[in-house]
Order: C-alpha cells, then structure tokens, then sequence
C-alpha cells in the first residue's frame, strides 16, 4: 500500500501529490522572503538594504551545503526504495540528518574566523559594512539550523511524507515572519535582527523534521544507532552515491551565490541603487523560480523511485508530463511578472529609481524563466537516477561558467543592459544542454 502512490496512481495525480506540497512550502518561504525584505526595505536606509543583499550568498551557500546530504541522500534513498532495500535506505536517512549538523558546525567557526576577509570579497565598503557584519554574523552562528533543514525535509518526500515536510517549512517561516518586526524594530537590532529571525526559525523547522521523521515515518530514521548496518559504519560507496549527486546539487546552489557577487560586481559602477534595485528584483524573481522548482524536484521521488523499479514506461510519462506541465507554468508566471513588475517593486520601496530600475531587472530575470524550467526538469532527472556527469554539467552552466562568460560579454557589448540581460540568454545556452543531455539519457535507458 505504501508504494501505491509510487508505482499505480496515475502520473498526474501521483506528481502533483507529491509536487504541491513542495510548491505550498515554496510559497510560503517566498511570502517569507517577501516580507523579510518589505521589513528591511521599511527601515528606508538604502545602505541598509544594500548591505544585506550582499550578505545573501552566504545564506545561498548553506542552503547548497544542505542540498548535499539533503538532495544526494533523497535521490539515493528513492532509489533503493524502488530497489527494495529498505534497511540501507533508513542507514543512507541517519547518516545524512547527522552529517549535516556536523558540517554545520564546521561552517560556523570557518565564517566567523574569516569574517572580515570574507564581507570584503563580498563587496562591503565603509557604507554598508556595518549591516553587512550583523547580518553576516547571525547566519554564520546559525549555519548547523540552516543546512540541516534542507536534509530531511527532502528525505521525508521519498517516503511520501510531503505533507510533513511542508508543515515544517511553513512552521519555520511563520515564525520567521512573525519573529522579522520584533528583532528589527522593536528591539532595534536592524540587519543583525533579520538574521536572528532566520535562525530561530530554522531551529523551529527542524525540531519538527526531527519530531515528524520519528513519528510518522516507518522506513526512515534520525537516529544514531542507525547509522551503523549490522553492526558496520556507512561504506565508501553509499557515501560516494549521497556526494557524487548532492555536490553538484550544492553547486547549483553555490552558482547562484557566485552568480549575485558577480552581478553586484557589474552593478557597482552604476551605483548602489542599482545594487538595492537588483537585490529586491532578484528577491521578487523567486515568486517565479521558486514555484517552477517546487514543481520541478517535487517529482523527484517518483522519478527516483521507478528509475531503481526499472519501470522504463511509467518513468517515460513521469518525463513527458513533467517538462510539458513546467513549460506551461513557466510563460504563464512569466507573462503575469512582467506585466506587474513595476507595482510589485515598488511595494518593497517608495524609491522612483529603485522603481524603475528593478522593474527592468525583473523583466530581464523573467525572459528566461521558461528556459530554466527545461533545465530545472533535466537537472532533476540527472539527480534522481544518479547521473553525476550530467547533473555537475548542468550545475555549473545556468549561474557559473555560461552566465560568467555572457556576462563578461554582453558587459562589454552593452554596458548596463548588457549586464541586465545576462541571465536570460544563459538560460537559453544551458537548456539547450540540458536538452542533449536528457535525449542521451532516455537513448540509454531504452
């Protein structure tokens, strides 16, 4: 009965209840990100914005960190459900939830012993250092919270547990939100309080992950004695499968941090404003982004499943339904942004040029959006069926290699909108890629 989602339910229903829950979760985290930046945005102190918008690769990055155990041990753990090795599954959830806090930590002392260097590289100066720091330092102290959030609400998925996993996303970010005004304004902590925010609701998640994976779940475990099977450690080669398709899911990650330090480094000698502008632009893109990936790995399970099932005709529709469904979603959200960019700007910041600025980078962002569905789809593919090469090739193309290469160029062709239009011909370029890597995947598997 367990498994009926996975293997009888018809494709569309078994995706979208699997999908929607994933995408509820994403919305709530957006309404977060919304807010958080509307509660900044409030303090009208235009360094203030700036300064933690150049903060956020660093959040970036520990959401990738959490992506290697969390997305590397669910794509495995799919598999070996289809496989019926159940006993190796609860193994490969243990390691992953205990991995991650270790890491975690590790993260902790290396942020705060590097701090200044690191605010620096980031592009910090004499205005905006002071945000910078506070921000900065919070999210460094609660990087162990952060990253372990991202591992079992994706291992809870493989079991068909997105319902939970969505109400510890949602738990986290109501708190979050409720938390955001008391800590900036009340008792005045500013960018610092935003960060505080961020923390206290990871911790709140993932007390409920930890309480939800024990109470609900029959095939997985939090727990340490798990981590040993018949009396052995995990071998190098279950730890090879959770990293050789969770470090490529973490550079994807890592890409758009490096792909935000880069923009803002483009973006710097036309002012701060423009850095602000871009900062909330990129914020709002999420609305986008954020539901098309909610729909785009929320299939993952399934699609791991009948992978390790070998169920080649049942994982045929998954794919068939997966990209028609994302391309449509895609111009449709992308249509309803562009047409309202300028009043959803301006909702974050009465500023006329911020204004006008942002609106044109959220058009720039959205022109694109259709095209990273396609690489979204291909790239959870290459993650759910343990295809290393492709997955890393596509993590490394959308916001590293390709998008650093257009932007050097059209910087130069174009200037200003050069810089604005980078994104959207790098997500062309890569879902041109990620389509040649997908049709050698499905040659293969015939």
């Amino acid at each position: 009965m367990e498994n009926a989602l996975f293997e009888k339910v018809p494709v569309p229903k078994a995706y979208m209840t699997l999908a929607l829950p994933v995408v509820f979760s994403m919305m709530v985290t957006l309404i977060y990100n919304m807010v958080d930046t509307w509660f900044i945005a409030l303090t009208g102190v235009t360094e203030l914005v700036a300064g933690t918008s150049l903060v956020v690769p660093i959040f970036t990055m520990m959401i990738a960190f959490g992506d290697i155990f969390g997305l590397g041990g669910a794509s495995l753990i799919s598999r070996l459900f289809g496989e019926k090795r159940d006993a190796e599954a609860k193994q490969t959830c243990a390691f992953c939830f205990w991995a991650a806090i270790a890491f975690g930590l590790a993260v902790t002392f290396m942020l705060l012993l590097f701090r200044t260097p690191i605010l620096t590289v980031l592009g910090a100066d004499a205005s905006t250092m002071q945000h910078s720091s506070g921000y900065y330092t919070w999210i460094a102290v609660g990087a162990a919270a952060i990253i372990l959030g991202l591992v079992p609400s994706n291992l809870l998925r493989t079991e068909g547990l997105a319902k939970q996993a969505m109400f510890g996303s949602i738990l986290g970010s109501v708190a979050n939100i409720i938390l955001d005004p008391i800590f900036i304004f009340v008792l005045g902590q500013g960018a610092a309080g935003a960060a505080m925010a961020t923390v206290l609701g990871n911790i709140l998640a993932d007390c409920y992950y930890a309480y939800a994976v024990v109470k609900y779940s029959r095939r997985l475990s939090i727990s340490l004695g798990d981590i040993r099977l018949n009396g052995h450690l995990p071998g190098i080669g279950m730890i090879r499968s959770i990293l050789v398709i969770g470090i490529p899911a973490s550079i994807t990650n890592l890409m758009q941090s490096f792909m935000i330090m880069m923009t803002n480094k483009y973006l710097l000698p036309y002012g701060t404003d423009k850095i602000a502008a871009m900062g909330i632009a990129m914020k709002v893109n999420m609305i986008t982004m954020l539901i098309l990936v909610g729909f785009a790995f929320g299939g993952q399970p399934l699609i791991g499943y009948n992978y390790g099932a070998r169920n080649q005709k049942r994982l045929k529709e998954i794919l068939r339904f997966a990209y028609i469904f994302m391309a449509g979603a895609a111009v449709v959200l992308s249509a309803v942004m562009c047409l309202f960019a300028p009043a959803i700007i301006g909702f974050f910041m009465q500023d006329v040029s911020i204004i006008e600025h942002g609106a044109l980078m959220l058009r720039f962002q959205q022109m694109g959006m259709l095209f990273m569905a396609v690489t979204l789809v291909s790239t959870c593919v290459c993650q759910s069926v343990g295809n290393a090469l492709g997955a890393f090739a596509l993590s490394i193309s959308r916001q590293g290699v390709i998008y650093i290469l257009v932007l050097a160029a059209m910087s130069t062709l174009a200037g200003y909108q050069g810089v604005l239009v980078s994104q959207a011909i790098a997500d062309l370029l890569t879902a041109a890629m990620a389509l040649v890597i997908i049709r050698g995947f499905m040659k293969k598997i015939k």
